[in-house]
């Protein structure tokens, strides 16, 4: 792996795995959380990294100074990231954001504590030698991509299409016999796709947003949270944080990946199903009551609708799921 690369990324909280000569396994620990970055090098200045975040936040130590181009996509979760102090931008699950590297760099926050999605870092000049050689025709020109995608200060997001999910879906699923071979293959229909996809079709507007709104938008969500059996209005939410209602929402939706009330019900039924394994004892309507709900009919025909089950046939299917992976 290249002296550049090794710069790029890897700050004092990092700490190798193992490292072997196609694959780089590191360990991101702090007093968040733990996030694992596997690293492949695809060709010659093209990196491939997965990485799987279960923490709160973490600062990367990424150079984003040189010729660089840098493609990120989340698959679940979201990353929160700044490219000043006064400003950020999220990256929700589906989409996909093209730049220089300059969200790459700093501190990232992951609002639902989870993120998992894969990097793919071009040193263009290295890269495009690489190109160059491995395939002596091939039209697409690094160069003319980061010229394309990155002259703007605010990133280029894709949202979600069939086209990238069929791309992205085999990086996640790489068949280990050919795996250096499909991740070439990949790599190079993505660019393919990049080069001829018209620069507005699918594009994103991402706002950025102004930090002091984040955190009250974070301050909202833990007060939420924090008692689900208390309810709250949108009017209510902007008065106490002092934050207008439109702002609210948009600013909402965006960090946590839907709106607001969208957002809640599926915490509260996250949280039921895991009341409903970790309290064998408790009560479907004391649950109900729990996650806010006053009417144990109604929570049962919208945990049923979520889950795909009733609350006692969940509770069963979970505990009987428990013995089976024990016995194995």
């Amino acid at each position: 792996m290249s002296k550049e690369l090794e710069n790029m990324y890897f700050g004092s909280d990092v700490s190798d795995v193992f490292e072997k000569e196609d694959c780089r396994l590191m360990r991101l620990t702090n007093e968040d959380g733990e996030g694992m970055m596997t690293v492949y090098p695809v060709f010659d200045g093209v990196y491939l990294m997965y990485n799987n975040f279960h923490m709160k936040s973490c600062r990367s130590d990424f150079n984003e100074g040189g010729n660089i181009i840098c493609i990120d996509h989340c698959k679940e979760g979201c990353i929160e990231t700044g490219i000043d102090d006064k400003s950020c931008c999220c990256l929700s699950a589906g989409e996909l954001r093209i730049d220089n590297g300059m969200h790459n760099h700093g501190a990232s926050r992951f609002p639902l504590d989870h993120y998992y999605g894969l990097t793919i870092a071009f040193e263009v000049d290295k890269a495009q030698a690489a190109l160059d050689g491995y395939i002596s025709e091939f039209s697409m020109k690094l160069g003319k991509l980061r010229e394309k995608y990155c002259f703007r200060e605010d990133p280029y997001v894709i949202s979600s299409s069939p086209e990238i999910t069929h791309i992205f879906s085999e990086l996640y699923n790489v068949p280990k016999k050919i795996s250096r071979d499909y991740r070439r293959i990949k790599v190079l229909e993505l660019l393919l796709y990049l080069d001829a996809l018209e620069i507005d079709m699918y594009k994103t507007v991402k706002p950025y947003f102004y930090k002091g709104q984040v955190e009250k938008i974070h301050a909202i969500h833990d007060l939420m949270t924090s008692d689900l059996s208390r309810s709250y209005t949108i009017d209510e939410l902007s008065a106490k944080f002092g934050i207008a209602p439109t702002a609210l929402k948009k600013c909402f939706s965006s960090i946590y990946g839907s709106p607001v009330f969208t957002y809640m019900k599926l915490y509260r039924m996250n949280r039921a199903a895991a009341l409903l394994k970790s309290e064998p004892d408790m009560k479907v309507a004391d649950i109900a009551l729990a996650v806010g709900y006053e009417s144990a009919g109604k929570f049962s025909q919208a945990f049923r609708k979520e889950m795909g089950r009733n609350p006692l046939d969940y509770r069963k299917y979970s505990s009987q799921t428990e013995v089976d992976t024990n016995e194995e």
